[in-house]
């Protein structure tokens, strides 16, 4: 006997494909948006949900709701395909742990600003775990560890700039920190508007084709804050050292200062006179590729910053503590200091 249209198919056709996309719409609330994450188009997520409702032989989805709502057997579904998604994401994972056990190589690509401090710990972490595996680490600026990644040239990056596309990758937040003004000692007087003695001080910058020179460029841009450029260096010890020998001032953020000790005497650190931003660092890996060798290393990572990294740089900037977030990790409230702190 046939099958008629209004029949419902075989149930081998609720596939993980579809349960994925059901569950996208349903904690979505629309289709669009879906399709938006899943990277997917409207027609293509609309198309699975109707095939999905063909497989169960009923509707799922309320469609004149706004948002979208589950119908009863959608409520049904939705139980079951949370459970099968999360079992299925563990067999992976604890599959994927097993094969891990011979993984004959791992490239690691970590931010200057990181490297020294984090890297040797996280490489002894994976030697330990992984005795046979060949571990090889590179340092650099946030685009190109990224690059590298994108390049199949690394594994696993620690990067403040994560791929366009992240649709194939897995991010894991480890650091939120702010921008702060640093200038020559005894240039600035707090008793006066700074940001008009700004305006007379040679300004330092970060050239464009650096991320963290784009990110200050977009935001003095925001803001309509136009100054003249006469000095870029890609190096924050370069930016650092021409602000102590020309008496000006930069814009950095508080691990970059920590790479440059011998310059913190001649220098002081303070908020920015204007509306402030800050600079994330994540580690980011390609999706099913790692298990959870990503999420534990990004443990790692945040547990190595909150005790050698966050503690040196609320000492460098005080006032800016509740703003330098270790994710997932609780944060000490913000200390009172002085306006300008001597970058000791």
């Amino acid at each position: 006997m046939r099958a008629t249209e209004n029949q419902s198919q075989d149930p081998a056709d609720l596939s993980l494909r579809a349960l994925r996309v059901f569950v996208a719409v349903q904690e979505a609330g629309s289709m669009a948006v879906a399709a938006e994450q899943l990277g997917a188009s409207a027609s293509a997520v609309s198309q699975q949900i109707s095939n999905l409702e063909r497989s169960v032989g009923a509707r799922l989805f309320d469609r004149a709701a706004r948002p979208i709502a589950l119908t009863p057997a959608g409520a049904l579904l939705c139980s079951h395909a949370h459970r099968i998604l999360e079992a299925v994401g563990e067999a992976r994972s604890e599959l994927m742990e097993l094969n891990l056990s011979s993984l004959p190589a791992l490239r690691l690509a970590i931010i200057d600003d990181l490297d020294a401090t984090i890297t040797p710990e996280l490489v002894a972490h994976l030697h330990k775990l992984y005795p046979r595996c060949c571990f090889t680490a590179s340092s650099g600026r946030s685009d190109d560890m990224t690059d590298a990644l994108l390049r199949r040239e690394a594994d696993v990056v620690v990067s403040g700039e994560p791929p366009q596309d992240i649709s194939a990758f897995d991010l894991f937040p480890l650091l939120r920190e702010p921008f702060v003004l640093v200038s020559a000692r005894g240039v600035i007087d707090d008793r006066r508007d700074i940001s008009e003695q700004l305006m007379a001080l040679p300004f330092v910058s970060y050239p464009d084709s650096l991320p963290i020179g784009r990110t200050i460029a977009r935001h003095l841009r925001r803001l309509r804050i136009v100054l003249p450029q006469r000095y870029a260096f890609e190096a924050t010890r370069s930016v650092l050292a021409m602000v102590r020998n020309d008496g000006g001032w930069a814009i950095t953020t508080p691990l970059g200062l920590l790479d440059s000790e011998r310059f913190r005497a001649d220098l002081e650190v303070r908020p920015l006179p204007f509306v402030g931003f800050n600079r994330s660092i994540q580690l980011i890996a390609r999706r099913d590729e790692l298990g959870r060798l990503p999420e534990k290393l990004a443990e790692l990572c945040r547990d190595l910053i909150l005790q050698r990294l966050r503690p040196a740089a609320v000492e460098i900037a005080p006032w800016a503590a509740d703003q330098i977030v270790v994710h997932g990790r609780e944060v000490p409230g913000a200390i009172r200091a002085p306006a300008a702190v001597p970058a000791k």
